[in-house]
């Protein structure tokens, strides 16, 4: 056994140790009842993605696995539950399916007519699971390349109204913002410049078919930095997401699980 091993060894005993002393006085709850287990399996879970912050591990293997498998089950499931049997078997089958699967998918007492219109999504759902068989998956191809280009044209016009004129809408501000009564307000305008100033340095940097040199050169390095400054502000607030599941699961460890401190 080399020294790594004899030091995690000794650190799971000492924890060991410490945790049947607090359980022994009562400090800590026991994994007893389904409470007590449940508090244990998700404290465990918990150090263990945290284990690999010391390196690849097989309690970090289990944890991840088990999450994994856990997570797609679960979609599996919803997925069946709330588009599989409404969307599809209850257009196909639906005396069927309101009488044995879901009773709410009647109106008025009655199930809705069957539409054999969706016998499309079911051969094409089909066709998809042919991606699994060795002798043919190329029957698969028909399915994907339907989806990729409706969804890419759906996409498409989502974007361009949502992002590309929502953005060119929200660019086009007035200089000056004037109340009421007529007087200058001074945050809005000066709210206004910056959006202005910011959206056209970052368009003169992606300008390639003039150098960057002079006074181009100058608005182009402003641009830079509006593109620094708004990558940072995303990152940084990406960050404090993450930073937040952190604290949660800290809290849930000395709290919930250790009972170091009272909530």
């Amino acid at each position: 056994m080399n020294r790594r091993r004899l030091i995690w060894a000794a650190v799971m005993l000492a924890a060991g140790a410490y945790l049947v002393l607090r359980i022994a006085t009562g400090k800590m709850q026991a994994p007893v009842g389904v409470e007590g287990v449940g508090i244990w399996f998700a404290a465990f879970m918990t150090l263990a993605i945290f284990s690999f912050l010391f390196g690849d591990n097989p309690a970090y293997k289990f944890a991840e696995h088990l999450f994994v498998g856990v997570s797609a089950a679960y979609w599996m499931v919803v997925t069946f539950w709330t588009a599989l049997v409404p969307n599809l078997f209850g257009k196909l089958f639906p005396d069927l399916v309101a009488t044995y699967l879901m009773p709410g998918l009647k109106e008025n007492g009655k199930a809705p007519e069957q539409d054999l219109f969706y016998l499309v999504p079911l051969v094409f759902g089909i066709l998809l699971l042919w991606r699994l068989s060795p002798k043919a998956p190329w029957l698969s191809r028909w399915a994907l390349a339907f989806i990729i280009g409706i969804t890419a044209g759906l996409r498409l016009i989502g974007f361009l109204s949502s992002d590309f004129i929502g953005q060119i809408r929200n660019t086009m501000v007035p200089f000056v913002v004037l109340s009421a009564d007529g007087g200058p307000l001074w945050g809005d305008t000066i709210n206004n410049l910056v959006t202005l100033v910011g959206v056209t340095t970052a368009l003169c940097y992606f300008y390639f078919s003039k150098e960057h040199d002079g006074v181009f050169g100058r608005i182009s390095r402003v641009g830079i930095w509006t593109l620094m400054i708004t990558f940072g502000a995303g990152f940084g607030y990406t960050v404090m997401g993450r930073v937040a599941l952190l604290v949660g699961r800290l809290q849930f460890l000395l709290i919930d699980w250790l009972r170091l401190a009272s909530p």
